[in-house]
Formats: C-alpha cells, sequence, structure tokens
C-alpha cells in the first residue's frame, strides 16, 4: 500500500468517525416543485411556474396571495397559505371577463393577448376581503367576497388607475396610489363606484427615480410605498412619509439578486399576433445581463411573530415570472431586504417563516377529465365558448371552431408550465375530427408552436408546426384505433423545448427540432401548454377527445441534492477549476488533473440544511477576521469550522451562505487570490466566482 492509498484510507476513516455525523436525507419524494426542502428551510422560487405581479396579505394567521392572469380565465388567482412557503389554490375572482366585446373571446379578430386583468391588489378591511386591479379599456375593478375561496362581486369602479397599491386608512378613508415615474393619489369612495377625481394630486414627481406596482402599507404611523423600476433595469423601491399625501424620500431596497438567472431570449417582430410566416427574431440571451431578471415587484408582509418578509416576482427564463420569497431586515426605518451584513441580496435557502406544516404544491397538474369540472390549475386563452366544450365520457371534448392558427384558435385549455424541467404528455382521440381540422398539443406564446394531427379530407397527418420560422414538418401516420400520444420535454432553465409522439403511449419518438423557448411583451407571458382544436379552412368542423393529461418533474424531489454521506470535489464555475484545501492552509485553485486528497470534501449535516466544509484530511473549513482573501482557512478544531447554509441552485451547483455573517465564499476569477467570504451573492452568469458545482468522487 503506498502512503496515498494509506493517507486517503486514514482520512476516510476519520471523516466516518468524526463527531459531527452527517446523516441521511429520508423524506418522502415530491412529484411536484414545493419551495419547502422538509428541514425546516426553503428553496426558491415559491413556484417554479408563472405567477407575476404577486400581492401579498395577511389576516390573523392565514396568507393570501393575489395573482395577475392577463387574457386567461378564470381570472385574477389567489392562493392560500400557512407559513408562505406552502401553497393552495383558493379561488379566482372571476370565472370569465364580464364584457360583451369581441376582443375577450378571440372573435371577429380582436384579442386582449398581455392586457386583460393586471397587477392585482388583495386587501381585507372589516371582514371582508378586497382585490383591486385593472381591465385595458374598461379601467379600474374591485372584487369583493366574505371569504377568499368566493364567491366575489365585481364593481366597475372605471377611472384610469392601473399598477396600484390600495390602503383602507385608520380613519376608514380609501386611497389608491398609482402612476409610474410621477406617482399620484386618490381617495376611493366608500362605496367603491368610483375614485373622487377632485382629490387626486401627485405625492411623488417625475425625476426621482420611482417606477410603478405600487404597495402601499401604514406602519407605525409612516406611509411606505413599495414600487419598482426597469429603467434602465429592475429594482425595488421605498418611499416613505408622515403623510399619505408627501412628501416621500425613497431609497433602493434591492437591485441586484438574480440568483443567478439571467434574463431570456427576447422574441423581436413587427406587430401583434401576425400570420404564419410572419419574420421572428429571437435574440441572444444576454447571460451577464441583470434586466429584469432579478427580483423586483412585490408587497412585505409581517408575520403574528414579528418576523417581515417580502414576496417579489421574478423573471425565469421562459417560464415566465414568478414569486421569491426574501427576508426583510428593517434598517433606520427602512424594509430593507435581505440579512444583516448583506443587505439588499436575500438567500436563495433560508429558514422558513413557520415551522411544522406539511409541505404541499398549489396545484394538481395531472388530469384524467373524470370529474365534473376541471381541476382548479386550468385556465381558458380568452372566454371560451361553453357551448363548444364538454367533459363527457371521462374526456375533454374540444369542437373545432375556425380559426387561421393556434394564437386564433378558441376554447384552447392551457396550463401554465412548470420547471426546471417537465415533461408534458396527452392522450388524443381523433375519429370525430372533420376536413381541415387541427389538433393536438401547442405552446401558447409568440412565436407559438404545436404537434398535433391535421386532416385533410379522409388523410390524417402527423404535424409539427414551429411559427418562429414557419417551419412545418408533415409526417403521414397510421394510428391504431383513434388514438395518439402528444409530448412536450421542455427544459425551462435553459431555453429549450421539443415535441413527440408515440402510437402506444409507452414508446415515444422526437417530433420536430429541439427550439429555442423565449419570452416576449405581448402576451406577458412565459411558456404555456394547451389543448386544442380549431378548422384551418374557415368553416365549423368536427372534435377532438383528450384524455390522460400528465406532467413529470425529473426535478421536483431535492431530498438528495446536497450530498451528504459522499466524497466530493467542488469546482467553481467561474474558473473551472477544483478547490484545494493546501498544505499551506488556505483554500485555493488547482489543476483539473489533480485529483489529489486535498481536493477531496465531506459537507456534514448540522441540520436544517446547514453544513461544515471538511477535506478528506479531517481538516474544517473556517474563516479569520472579516472574511477577506486569504482570511478562509483550515483547521483541525471542529468548534472553528464555518457553518453554512447550503444554497441549492439544481445541477449539482450551489453556494455556500455562512450563517454568521450572511455572506457567501467563493474566488475572484481574475485576482489570483485565494477563497474569501465576503461575495453577496451570485452574478446573472454565475461567473462572479461564488457559485460552485460538486463532482462525486468514487472511493
Amino acid at each position: 500500500m503506498n502512503k496515498n492509498t494509506c493517507k486517503l484510507l486514514m482520512a476516510t476513516l476519520l471523516l466516518v468517525a468524526s463527531p459531527v455525523h452527517a446523516k441521511a436525507q429520508s423524506l418522502s419524494p415530491q412529484r411536484s416543485w414545493t419551495a419547502d426542502n422538509g428541514n425546516g428551510t426553503f428553496t426558491n422560487p415559491l413556484f417554479y411556474d408563472e405567477f407575476s405581479d404577486p400581492d401579498i396579505l395577511r389576516v390573523g394567521d392565514d396568507y393570501y396571495l393575489a395573482g395577475t392572469t392577463m387574457h386567461t380565465v378564470p381570472g385574477v388567482n389567489i392562493l392560500h397559505s400557512k407559513d408562505l412557503v406552502n401553497w393552495e389554490q383558493w379561488s379566482y375572482c372571476f370565472d370569465r371577463f364580464d364584457f360583451p366585446d369581441p376582443a375577450f373571446s378571440l372573435r371577429d379578430g380582436k384579442e386582449v393577448y398581455g392586457q386583460g386583468i393586471w397587477a392585482p391588489c388583495i386587501r381585507w378591511h372589516k371582514g371582508k376581503f378586497y382585490v383591486f386591479s385593472n381591465i385595458n379599456g374598461k379601467g379600474l375593478q374591485v372584487y369583493v367576497a366574505d371569504d377568499a375561496r368566493g364567491p366575489w362581486k365585481h364593481i366597475n369602479m372605471k377611472g384610469r388607475i392601473y399598477d396600484l397599491g390600495v390602503l383602507f386608512d385608520d380613519d376608514d378613508k380609501i386611497y389608491a396610489i398609482h402612476g409610474y415615474g410621477e406617482v399620484k393619489c386618490v381617495q376611493l369612495k366608500d362605496d367603491l363606484s368610483e375614485p373622487i377625481y377632485e382629490t387626486e394630486r401627485t405625492i411623488i414627481p417625475e425625476g426621482t427615480g420611482v417606477g410603478e406596482g405600487h404597495h402601499v402599507y401604514k406602519i407605525d404611523g409612516w406611509y411606505y410605498l413599495i414600487s419598482t423600476d426597469y429603467a434602465p433595469n429592475g429594482r425595488t423601491l421605498c418611499s416613505r412619509s408622515r403623510s399619505i399625501w408627501g412628501p416621500y424620500e425613497t431609497i433602493t431596497i434591492t437591485a441586484d439578486e438574480t440568483y443567478g438567472y439571467h434574463p431570456a431570449p427576447m422574441t423581436r417582430w413587427q406587430g401583434r399576433i401576425v400570420n404564419d410566416g410572419h419574420p421572428f427574431r429571437i435574440e441572444p440571451a444576454l447571460t451577464d445581463a441583470t434586466g429584469c431578471s432579478n427580483a423586483h415587484q412585490g408587497g412585505i408582509v409581517s408575520t403574528p411573530d414579528g418576523q417581515w418578509w417580502a414576496l417579489l416576482m421574478q423573471d425565469f427564463h421562459s417560464i415566465g415570472r414568478t414569486v421569491d420569497l426574501m427576508p426583510v431586515t428593517w434598517k433606520d426605518g427602512w424594509p430593507m431586504v435581505g440579512l444583516e451584513g448583506n443587505l439588499g441580496r436575500a438567500p436563495r435557502t433560508w429558514t422558513k417563516p413557520v415551522q411544522g406544516q406539511p409541505l404541499r404544491a398549489p396545484y394538481e397538474r395531472n388530469e384524467d377529465f373524470n370529474g365534473p369540472r376541471l381541476g382548479r390549475i386550468w385556465q381558458w386563452n380568452h372566454n371560451p365558448d361553453d357551448s363548444e366544450w364538454q367533459l363527457t365520457g371521462g374526456r375533454l371534448r374540444l369542437h373545432a371552431l375556425p380559426a387561421s392558427q393556434l394564437m386564433w384558435a378558441r376554447n384552447t385549455l392551457t396550463q401554465r408550465v412548470i420547471g426546471p424541467e417537465s415533461t408534458t404528455t396527452v392522450e388524443l382521440r381523433v375519429g370525430r375530427l372533420k376536413d381541415g381540422d387541427v389538433a393536438g398539443l401547442g405552446n401558447i406564446n409568440v412565436p407559438c408552436s404545436w404537434a398535433g394531427i391535421v386532416k385533410d379530407g379522409k388523410r390524417l397527418m402527423l404535424r409539427c408546426f414551429q411559427q418562429v420560422d414557419n417551419d412545418t414538418l408533415d409526417m403521414p401516420v397510421q394510428l391504431k384505433g383513434d388514438r395518439i400520444w402528444l409530448r412536450f420535454n421542455g427544459d425551462f432553465d435553459n431555453d429549450r423545448g421539443r415535441y413527440a409522439y408515440s402510437l402506444d403511449g409507452k414508446t415515444f419518438t422526437d417530433l420536430g427540432r429541439e427550439m429555442t423557448l423565449s419570452y416576449q411583451l405581448v402576451t406577458f407571458q412565459g411558456s404555456r401548454m394547451g389543448l386544442f382544436a380549431f378548422n384551418h379552412k374557415g368553416r365549423k368542423g368536427g372534435y377532438a377527445e383528450f384524455d390522460n393529461f400528465r406532467v413529470d418533474e425529473p426535478k421536483a424531489d431535492r431530498n438528495r441534492n446536497i450530498p451528504y454521506g459522499k466524497t466530493i470535489r467542488i469546482v467553481n464555475l467561474a474558473t473551472d477549476k477544483p478547490m484545494e484545501a493546501t498544505k499551506h492552509g488556505v483554500l485555493y485553485d488547482t489543476g483539473a488533473d489533480n485529483q489529489g486528497l486535498f481536493t477531496r470534501f465531506r459537507l456534514v449535516d448540522k441540520g436544517q440544511g446547514k453544513v461544515v466544509l471538511q477535506c478528506a484530511d479531517g481538516r474544517y473549513v473556517m474563516s479569520a477576521g472579516w472574511g477577506l482573501p486569504g482570511d478562509v482557512r483550515m483547521t483541525t478544531d471542529a468548534d472553528k469550522a464555518e457553518v453554512f447554509m447550503y444554497q441549492d441552485f439544481l445541477d449539482r451547483e450551489f453556494m455556500l451562505l455562512s450563517v454568521r455573517t450572511h455572506l457567501y465564499i467563493g474566488k475572484s476569477p481574475t485576482t489570483g487570490s485565494p477563497y474569501s467570504l465576503d461575495f453577496k451573492g451570485a452574478d446573472p452568469g454565475r461567473r462572479n466566482g461564488a457559485v460552485l458545482r460538486w463532482e462525486p468522487v468514487e472511493e
């Protein structure tokens, strides 16, 4: 036995015999993403699917979250939680837009994509819930209920007030704050029939860097406005005053927290919903830019025991905008996002506000269509024609109505996609299609795409269509009976997707080429799976039937993402070099070919997501002083080991956040300095030296 082998054996025995043991994770596997890690911590985002413009409310020990639904119905999503981490979908404020305009129903060549209803404000006052929001062209709306589960009463207040915050003040007067740049306040009538127009005045003039999306609170006699701005990039602001009418002073409370996510590729084109064949351009993602991929618009809330939290939305690639839960630290009377020592940034993984609640996902995504009504996650693309769809015989039946293409197809039933990866599969029956009918599974976005069956005369054709370059792939198909299974494989963190099909529901074959998934500002939504049937020859056709809709999430179960019990190498994403605990006692990097003992580590479980980092030779990572380069050193004293909160970035990528200083360990990719404990967070490209990747070592 050579000396190196002997050293490695002794180090392994030392690790096993260490008084701080690695504990195995033994939680039940998760089928669908929930932020709850099952160990007393959570990992952002709260939802790995779209939930835009969140507004948060607490009543007693219950929390309510309202979010934008744009052109889809039912409209204005209301979620409920007991711990701010595990959420359940409770209701929508309305089943359909109750306006006769054809645009709300995709009729007469008119649409309200990216418009409809957006940026809601949820409030509770004297036993009633209120949701205020704008509907494009119809003005300010309010929905009122005794219970957040509904039913909701609709009042059209009119008036051009949008992206607003509402405050029921101590004297029962009701105020609405709105406007971009030039921020205005107006009092509302007690019966909420309309604003009191003569009370409106400017409370923050243009030129102060304040944006829109206002959330207003009265806390300890101060009026606080939480808002967001996008020029030149996203950030969250707070303005405060002793009077609702001002004057206000303003600071930034968070600006750069991206959790290592850059903006999605953006689609550029002329027009709105354009004909197939229209030119599109998908721009490359700006991988080092912040854009609006940082946490920005949203609100703040307190817990009964006095904690404060922010719930802010963040652009998550082609998924669209979703929600982060971020601790708030009050500093000199300001609600700063983040923890003491690192204000303005927030951990991706942190301790839950409330312990003891069961893990749950907000929705049941799978659907067999056997019940009397659709599951709560489903939404129609614009108002449906209720006479042209049914739940019958355990299937969803969609009648084919005239449409030139998918984005004009009425009665398209949609679900938000879920990341970071998911596979959507549906069984399609086409025996009752007629000439010119098209039915299948599609991505409701611009540019759109779909896979499905086209009936031309008596012939059935399997088609995959990508609008971005008008790419059409046709394949003659011989079905066994009248069934085919369609699938969409989405890698949404990397903005990639591809269709597939099966003739037996078991063996799937890729269909068409892999496509780039993007975001755009017409639908103002991310990727969205849709079940559709339309007739492209301009007449009413037959019908298609759908069954056994399934969404599989291979990365939902994160029980084993922290490599407890494993010997690992740690590679810095910025340098692509392994970490080494040098003989000299500092932490540095080394060549990729160095497989020595000092490049091998273990994460030792300290409970609730906390770990210490131990080298295979038995030494621990510690930090002295202020964590400057060279302060991160090695020690044989376990009591001096730095305790970190493991930040799960998925796919074996992670960060280590000191629970003592709230700063991250990292190494500059340019200066040549050793590791330090003074990084505030990840940059959008994950290349600033703070994001790491672990690799298993064969023992």
